[in-house]
């Protein structure tokens, strides 16, 4: 129950209220919707569990309260008593018959209606988190985050918090945000991998949740400045160890969404039919060089190989499957430095033990991984022919000299996730506040 008002009755939110079916109960909310004449007033009562209608009529509430009830506006924030009952006729099955009422805060005219642009509503976010759309992704976001967390709890991993802080670039240089520390400068992290892997040396499996910066100057629908990641650290890992992994995870995850968020799943109008081979079928996996073949087979594209496939590549492959997409193998010269190669090169060229998970539906990468390069030398090089410093990689090279282990990671984009489930158009859609390349306040 959410709280007592004067004289001891309990409130219940909408969703315990209708939970309960018939009978005396106290509600508060804001307002949805509002409509009425001389006769009646409709209130769409609206609270972070559920709306549900009320109604407020003069000869029960009396003509001064039934005329502060017809004044009142969208968004006026109200505590209601009365009777509830089913009604088939009401937006969600029940309605209010209203004996009383209290206006806590007016609302002035709201400046959200409908059919406004994207960019209005994005200018107006502050305001626009109270649609029932966004109430509706930012539940399934946290029911997301929560099964990630349960389901690495329950395999023997540790919470672990990496520094967002951080001196050396993971992910390449060009995508740092650079910020001043003091007299010094470093960068805002792109992933907590290097920190992750020294962290496994202690306890072995390990996990966080953590916002990650990336300076893409891309502003595509797929991009965020800042975003949440969900990653995985654990020793002992190969490939094929961590390819299990992600996908079980990533089962977990759907199951966990469409088993308790069928009502935000029915808000967004989310065509679930298209989500549960991701629960009950293995995911496809296929190596980059098949993917290559794939799309030239399909499609008719020809992508030359040693190129990294692009979006409009990734979307064409995804349309040949109904589950997430598991592409491993790509060539290693346009792998991340700790990336290692493959003992079995194809036609003669490296590829990397490493990993993309790509989403059906053309939501793209979701999830990015590998096994770790344990080679000093080769990863030294590989930093060198990038412009980078090796002596600044030192302490990371501390964890290959002494008693390294074979290991591996990956991380999860939470909100292009989050995107696929909801089937949103936009991933600025994924999290409350988004931060692109041309978007910082509001």
């Amino acid at each position: 129950m959410t709280g007592k008002e004067k004289g001891g009755k309990a409130f219940l939110t909408i969703k315990e209220a209708m939970a309960q079916g018939a009978g005396e109960v106290s509600v508060r909310g804001w307002v949805y919707r509002e409509r009425g004449s001389a006769k009646v007033k409709f209130i769409v009562l609206r609270d972070g569990t559920n709306i549900l209608q009320c109604v407020i009529k003069p000869d029960v509430v009396g003509d001064e309260k039934f005329h502060i009830a017809d004044k009142v506006q969208v968004e006026t924030s109200i505590e209601l008593h009365g009777e509830i009952k089913k009604d088939e006729r009401a937006p969600t099955g029940y309605e209010l018959a209203v004996s009383d009422f209290t206006v806590i805060g007016n609302a002035h005219q709201f400046p959200i209606t409908k059919d406004q642009s994207s960019e209005f509503l994005l200018n107006q976010r502050h305001l626009a988190l109270r649609s029932r759309r966004l109430n509706a992704v930012l539940k399934i976001k946290a029911k997301v985050l929560q099964a990630w967390r349960d389901y690495y709890d329950t395999q023997g991993f540790i919470e672990f918090t990496p520094p967002i802080f951080q001196p050396n670039q993971s992910e390449g240089g060009a995508t740092l945000f650079e910020v001043k520390y003091y007299k010094t400068k470093t960068f805002l992290t792109q992933s907590w991998q290097l920190y992750g892997e020294a962290a496994i040396f202690s306890y072995e499996k390990l996990y966080t949740i953590s916002p990650c910066f990336r300076a893409e100057t891309s502003k595509t629908s797929r991009h965020l400045s800042e975003f949440w990641m969900a990653e995985m650290e654990a020793a002992w890992y190969r490939l094929p160890e961590l390819l299990d992994s992600a996908e079980e995870c990533l089962k977990h995850i759907v199951a966990r969404v469409l088993d308790e968020c069928a009502e935000e799943l029915k808000v967004l109008e989310r065509d679930v039919a298209k989500l549960t081979p991701a629960r009950e079928k293995p995911f496809a996996r296929i190596t980059y060089t098949d993917a290559l073949r794939i799309l030239k087979e399909k499609t008719g594209m020809d992508v030359p190989w040693g190129k990294d496939l692009r979006t409009v590549e990734e979307d064409e492959l995804v349309k040949q499957f109904d589950t997430p997409v598991i592409v491993t193998h790509y060539p290693k010269e346009i792998m991340a430095f700790y990336k290692p190669p493959a003992e079995k090169k194809v036609d003669g060229k490296e590829v990397a033990l490493c990993v993309d998970i790509l989403a059906p539906e053309g939501y793209g990468e979701i999830v990015g991984g590998s096994q770790r390069d344990l080679d000093i030398e080769r990863m030294s090089k590989i930093l060198r022919s990038q412009g980078e410093n090796p002596e600044n990689y030192d302490w990371y090279f501390d964890l290959r000299r002494y008693g390294s282990v074979p290991h591996s990671g990956y991380g999860m984009g939470v909100e292009r996730v989050v995107a696929w489930l909801c089937g949103l158009d936009n991933i600025k859609d994924a999290i409350p506040f988004p931060r692109t390349m041309l978007r910082w306040t509001s």
